[in-house]
């Protein structure tokens, strides 16, 4: 492992939720060992591109009920290619090049499986954009 690759693994939270065994696919042992860690090290940071995305789109985003925020967050990201594309970006430059070699393989399956990930990340933060939303009626 060269020393980029080793450093980006090393800054990479746990998670301890996540488990591994013999009878997992492909797709679902990198979601747990690659994807799950680099979405949980980039959290910050597409949190910040969410609340851009939200204020750059005149803010409707705050103004809506909790259930249409969800909806709005889904919609977002399954939506706006161009947003979903920096999303996928944030993360995949978070990869080793051998984790990137795997990802090319397969990588339709593993942009929808890290797209799901980013979502519910972001619907279990909504606080957080509620607190924006105070901030910005201040």
């Amino acid at each position: 492992m060269d020393s980029r690759s080793k450093r980006l693994v090393d800054i990479r939270p746990d998670i301890l939720k996540a488990h591994f065994n013999n009878q997992m696919g492909f797709d679902e042992r990198f979601q747990n060992q690659t994807l799950r860690p680099v979405i949980k090290l980039q959290n910050l940071l597409l949190v910040e591109a969410f609340k851009n995305y939200v204020n750059k789109h005149k803010g409707v985003f705050y103004g809506l009920p909790l259930e249409k925020k969800m909806e709005y967050i889904e919609r977002a990201i399954q939506k706006d290619i161009k947003f979903r594309n920096s999303l996928k970006g944030m993360i995949i430059g978070q990869f080793t090049v051998e984790e990137y070699r795997d990802y090319i393989t397969n990588s339709s399956a593993l942009n929808k499986r890290m797209m799901n990930i980013v979502v519910e990340r972001l619907k279990d933060q909504i606080q957080l954009f509620e607190q924006e939303e105070a901030l910005l009626q201040d």
